[in-house]
């Protein structure tokens, strides 16, 4: 990535097998998003409620607060993450993760963004390398988020 490129939003569109109401549990409820996403998820799914997922990694355990900002079944579900303790989450402090929702025949289109990396006021090189790190991240998790929401959806 060069000067002058736009490293403000994470943005993917990807088909899932399985209804909006299967894709949207998936996408918010604890049980399920510790199955592809993070390695434990603590979290009250609903607009305001909070919690924390931790990726277990080998220099250690990375914890992280979340905080919901927009609970809608089974159209949009959203939350801030990646700010410090203690903080309340807010856009100058925390990124926010988007998932909207859209039937299409017998699936549902995920519309995937996560934006803040520039309103953060990150050091200089920061936003940019936590792009990097985080579009990478996306890139691994969300085509596990597409295979797991088929296989709950096949067991169904």
């Amino acid at each position: 990535m060069g000067l002058g490129t736009e490293f403000g939003t994470i943005e993917r569109e990807i088909h899932i097998e399985a209804s909006p109401d299967i894709v949207y549990r998936v996408v918010s409820e604890p049980e399920h998003l510790s199955q592809w996403w993070p390695d434990e998820a603590e979290l009250e799914p609903s607009t305001g409620g909070t919690g924390r997922i931790s990726f277990v990694r080998p220099e250690g355990t990375k914890l992280e607060a979340l905080t919901v900002v927009e609970a809608d079944p089974p159209r949009r579900f959203a939350f801030r993450w990646t700010y410090d303790d203690g903080l309340v989450a807010a856009p100058d402090n925390s990124l926010l993760v988007t998932f909207d929702l859209v039937a299409v025949g017998s699936g549902t289109l995920l519309r995937f963004s996560e934006q803040g990396f520039r309103e953060r006021g990150w050091e200089a090189a920061v936003p940019e390398e936590a792009y990097r790190d985080h579009t990478s991240g996306w890139d691994y998790f969300l085509p596990r988020l597409e295979a797991y929401a088929g296989r709950v959806a096949a067991a169904r």
